[in-house]
């Protein structure tokens, strides 16, 4: 013990004569303090937005069409949709005007929560190599997942726009549409917290993607992506529930802005607003208090 007091006083003795402040070193492999793991972040912001960047820009590079796969995967699905629940299953469309556009949108909005929720499981496992590697906050490798997934997402949401304007009955572009921004914003904040969440579940528990798949499918019949949920539910409680939830909300919103060209409803705000603020603090929180087995157990 006395031998390991004097080494460490020489190692500070170094460091100070080196010019270095010793209090701003913290031991390697454990969780640091929640202020100094947020200045980490904040100095690989740039790697961050970079390697996002270039995975997005090359994520198609095998494929004859490259990215043009960015507005034509959507494209796709939209349509499949479309063409199961508004032409082989007319009923479902009774009650809705423009159901070319509410399939579209409901759609394409999901999509890229399905993405956060499906893919958290595996960020931990499939970035191991990189975790055993290198020092550096784990938090990172969700949030430029998710930062990639806003990128492939504004490409989608230039899609469903400009599929809703040509696709008849038409809904022609307004001011309203400004504020899809916004909307997506919240949308990608929230996914990020989910995909938090599902990083530290998925790293302790490999199976939970089959999980995860199977609670992304319940997830979009409950929150109207293809056919207006609200009114085949007769109890109220249910009602209430659904009303609830944020991917139903954010979809109601944008179907709001897009196609009746109004303002969504202040009760929709705040409650995507509250629920983003829950799943990003609490997520992050979450997953940063794991830091310290994420490299640890992947040795």
């Amino acid at each position: 013990m006395a031998s390991e007091v004097r080494s460490a006083s020489q190692v500070v003795e170094a460091l100070e004569h080196a010019g270095l402040d010793p209090s701003k070193l913290f031991p390697i492999g454990v969780r640091p303090p929640l202020p100094v793991y947020l200045r980490q972040l904040w100095e690989r912001r740039r790697f961050i937005w970079y390697d996002s960047r270039q995975r997005t820009a090359t994520q198609n590079a095998r494929n004859l069409l490259g990215n043009a796969w960015l507005i034509l995967r959507p494209l796709i699905d939209a349509a499949f949709y479309f063409l199961i629940f508004g032409v082989l299953l007319p009923r479902v469309a009774d009650g809705v005007d423009n159901f070319p556009a509410f399939v579209i949108i409901g759609v394409l909005m999901f999509r890229a929560t399905a993405s956060a929720l499906g893919g958290g499981a595996n960020l931990m496992q499939n970035n191991r190599s990189m975790i055993r590697a290198f020092n550096f906050p784990r938090a990172s490798i969700p949030i430029a997942s998710t930062v990639r997934s806003a990128m492939t997402a504004t490409f989608t949401m230039v899609a469903m726009c400009a599929a809703i304007w040509i696709a008849p009955p038409f809904a022609p572009p307004n001011l309203m549409w400004l504020l899809l921004v916004p909307i997506f914003a919240l949308q990608m904040l929230m996914n990020l917290g989910i995909a938090f969440i599902t990083a530290r579940i998925g790293f302790h528990f490999p199976d939970m993607g089959n999980v995860l798949s199977v609670l992304s499918r319940f997830l979009m019949y409950g929150s109207g992506v293809i056919f207006p949920i609200e009114r085949f539910i007769n109890h109220d409680g249910i009602r209430e529930i659904v009303m609830l939830n944020p991917v139903f909300r954010i979809i109601d919103m944008a179907r709001t802005a897009l196609i009746d060209g109004q303002v969504p409803g202040l009760d929709s705000w705040l409650i995507v607003i509250a629920w983003t603020l829950v799943l990003l603090v609490g997520g992050f929180l979450y997953f940063w208090r794991g830091e310290e087995m994420y490299g640890r157990e992947l040795r």
